[in-house]
């Protein structure tokens, strides 16, 4: 890009995740909360470049690590991501079951005649019916897709969970389940959960910390009891 064309879109983001902590990164859309997710899975676009540090428990620097290694060793084993609108990016020609066996097979070395077991397994961690695995992702609900996209995300038993704004579209009603949802796995599992969403009931629901994003900058780092609570929000944006 020609010199002075370059935007920062994130500034300064420093937060830290421990097992089975649950941070809900909130904040307006267009703030720079996706593309921080994005940075820490190596998924910018090549024209975009990223300075500082994001370490694992174990020392990799998510930053500076290669594409080999991301694709091989990172992505979906050591993180795992939900995506923002689950639908459109489940393979549209494909059933989930045989979307999930696929992951199973990468990233746990399962083979016949122990996939479909698996695979039906990982269904059942994220509450997706077996009577819809051989449903092709345009015949599910939004809550259906939703639960599809975390099967997926929790084949790899990945120590850290990405959730990028994962109750967009659905109503109210799913909202929080998907949250009780995603609460419970980080509990259950000891994994850490990084919430990046605007909705603040999501937030309130599944929260250990709260940081707020604004103009690509966190303005606010606060316990999730005493940002909803009392003594409440301090910066005048949250």
């Amino acid at each position: 890009m020609p010199a002075g064309r370059y935007v920062e879109a994130v500034t300064g983001a420093t937060f830290a995740l421990a097992p089975g902590e649950a941070l809900a990164l909130v904040g307006e859309s267009g703030c720079g909360k996706s593309v921080l997710a994005s940075a820490l899975l190596g998924l910018l676009p090549g024209n975009a470049e990223t300075a500082g540090s994001a370490r694992l428990a174990d020392g990799l620097d998510l930053l500076a690590a290669d594409e080999r290694t991301l694709a091989r060793t990172v992505r979906g084993r050591r993180v795992a991501l939900v995506p923002q609108s689950p639908a459109a990016h489940l393979t549209p020609v494909r059933t989930i079951r045989s979307q999930l066996e696929e992951t199973v097979r990468e990233l746990t070395g399962t083979r016949p005649p122990a996939l479909r077991a698996a695979a039906e397994a990982a269904a059942g961690r994220a509450a997706f019916p077996a009577s819809h695995l051989d449903r092709h992702p345009h015949e599910l609900s939004g809550g259906l897709a939703q639960r599809a996209a975390t099967a997926l995300a929790l084949v790899g038993d990945a120590p850290l969970l990405l959730a990028d704004e994962p109750t967009t579209g659905l109503d109210r009603d799913l909202v929080l389940r998907t949250a009780d949802e995603l609460r419970a796995h980080t509990r259950a599992d000891g994994r850490a959960l990084l919430l990046i969403t605007h909705d603040l009931a999501a937030a309130e629901r599944i929260a250990d910390t709260v940081a707020v994003m604004y103009a690509g900058r966190i303005v606010e780092t606060a316990p999730a009891g005493a940002f909803f609570g009392s003594p409440g929000p301090r910066h005048p944006y949250a």
